[in-house]
């Protein structure tokens, strides 16, 4: 069977993007999937940040906090509904990460606040990060900027004051 010289390049492409593709990133049992944010208007203090993250494991672990070039804090909070109110706190303790579970840190539910902002953020300019876990310890990573995404509900980030 004769392959052509496109396929076999498109093949090679694929092989050598793959793992790139995901903008997924390793710790021993975890995996972290596409750490990503939005952009900011240009004199916004305050961003955001959204992640997936799977515990292959047989041990529990914690995320505990991070970092962000582009922010002097990082911090997680998490969304309820009050008497029909959008609320966003601080989560204090971290998020628990049970053996063979995902968690999503999205939109609407609990996710990544970067406070202080040192620049806008910028869609198709990604920026480093870590994620810290109790277990795990800091995990580099690079959070991708992406534009709003219309079927994603959004929160107004007004309530959040350092």
């Amino acid at each position: 069977m004769k392959v052509s010289p496109i396929a076999a390049a498109v093949a090679a492409c694929l092989a050598v993007t793959g793992p790139a593709a995901s903008h997924e990133f390793k710790a021993g049992d975890l995996t972290i999937s596409h750490p990503s944010s939005r952009p900011t208007p240009p004199k916004a203090d305050v961003g955001v940040g959204y992640v997936s993250i799977r515990n292959d494991g047989t041990t529990a672990d914690r995320l505990i906090g991070g970092s962000a070039t582009v922010a002097g804090r990082f911090e997680i909070h998490a969304s309820t509904v009050e008497d029909g109110v959008a609320r966003m706190r601080r989560v204090e303790d971290g998020i628990v990460l049970e053996p063979g579970a995902t968690v999503k840190l999205a939109s609407g539910g609990a996710h990544v606040m970067l406070f202080d902002l040192k620049e806008p953020i910028k869609k198709g300019q990604p920026f480093d990060g870590a994620f810290v876990f109790e277990r795990a310890g800091t995990v580099p990573v690079s959070f991708s900027v992406e534009g709003f995404n219309v079927a994603t509900p959004s929160f107004s980030h007004e309530g959040h004051k350092p």
